[in-house]
């Protein structure tokens, strides 16, 4: 088999079956893209659905059309546009790597260079270098590397397969195209070799793939066993003053770090709730259930009125904000879920 038949066939497929992207050019354009649009895009792409992250896109680049435009940008402002991505440490990243970027005068071009900035991996410096420099680089995303692991039958677990997926795609890379190559493999394992029922008599690689060929494709990318991820409980407080809310805002570094937050408890697997101070205090029936990374959150939330507003609650600064303004202050999704189950609820039934 030659080693540039697997490239040609889908990059054959690619010119016909390219998914339009608003951060894409299209196969075979000969312009260079904008390196700042393809980061973006990356970034935003990081453990996040392309139909989720198109939206936030386009709002971004209407804002902060440049990356000195983004260099220059209020860190409360990028992650208020950022709520509901998750996963905030992309945001400070990205807010990092443009004041970094804007510094140097140019975005760096080589995947060893891009490597060195904040929340750029093995992955998003292979990607840009590929789609935004022309670097022929080996680029391995979720897709990639379940449509490799089943045109070479690797029956390595994952993680640990990412070392010989790399190396048997690598040879496959052509130097004249290196970023369609890549988007071409990214979108067949988006719409044709899915997870699930891979349609493998319509992918261009069916000849060359020896999965199909032995007639489990299901059987790959294989995965080693789930970790369980622990449990944790917290309490939020739900503070109300006439028609405002009390909010803090979370530590810069951590989990949901610089956003907007209910104050409340810490996070841990077995802790009794406590109250800030002394009140009538009504606890939500039902806690927000949440998924984060490394564990699963219940927020309990408990609710009070109080007559006279506060600076601080138990040693945070408290700003405050009107109940009609909650949907635009970027809560993200763990308290824009508490805020809701408030607000739907009229009748609270237990009280501490």
């Amino acid at each position: 088999m030659p080693v540039d038949s697997i490239s040609r066939d889908i990059l054959r497929w690619y010119e016909k079956n390219a998914r339009a992207l608003p951060w894409r050019h299209p196969p075979g354009c000969t312009q260079a893209p904008d390196p700042y649009r393809v980061w973006l895009a990356e970034i935003m792409l990081q453990q996040t659905t392309v139909a989720a992250a198109g939206p936030y896109w386009l709002r971004f680049l209407g804002r902060w059309p440049t990356v000195q435009a983004l260099a220059k940008a209020d860190d409360a402002d990028v992650m208020r546009e950022w709520a509901g991505l998750g996963y905030y440490a992309r945001a400070r990243n990205l807010l990092a790597a443009a004041r970094a970027i804007s510094a140097a005068g140019a975005f760096p071009s080589t995947e060893a260079d891009l490597r060195q900035l904040p929340g750029i991996g093995a992955y998003t410096a292979a990607a840009i270098a590929a789609i935004a420099f022309g670097e022929p680089a080996t680029v391995i995303d979720a897709n990639i590397e379940r449509v490799v692991s089943r045109l070479f039958a690797i029956a390595t677990p994952l993680p640990a397969a990412k070392a010989p997926i790399s190396a048997a795609l690598a040879p496959h890379v052509p130097r004249d195209r290196p970023g369609d190559f890549a988007q071409a493999l990214m979108d067949l394992g988006a719409t044709t070799c899915t997870p699930r029922n891979p349609r493998c008599l319509a992918c261009p690689l069916s000849p060359h793939c020896a999965a199909h060929a032995n007639g489990n494709p299901d059987a790959y990318p294989v995965k080693a066993a789930k970790r369980l991820r622990p449990k944790k409980q917290g309490l939020a407080w739900w503070i109300e003053h006439g028609d405002d809310i009390a909010l803090i805002r979370r530590p810069p570094r951590g989990l949901l770090g610089g956003m907007p937050a209910l104050p409340g408890t810490g996070w841990a697997t077995d802790q009794p709730f406590h109250m800030p101070f002394e009140a009538e205090w009504r606890i939500l029936p039902e806690p927000v259930s949440h998924g984060f990374t490394h564990f699963e959150l219940r927020l309990s939330v408990a609710c009070t009125t109080i007559a006279h507003r506060m600076a601080e609650i138990a040693g945070n600064p408290v700003s405050w904000i009107s109940r009609k303004d909650i949907p635009a202050i970027g809560f993200p999704t763990l308290y824009a879920r508490a805020a809701k189950a408030v607000l739907d609820q009229s009748h609270e039934q237990v009280i501490l």
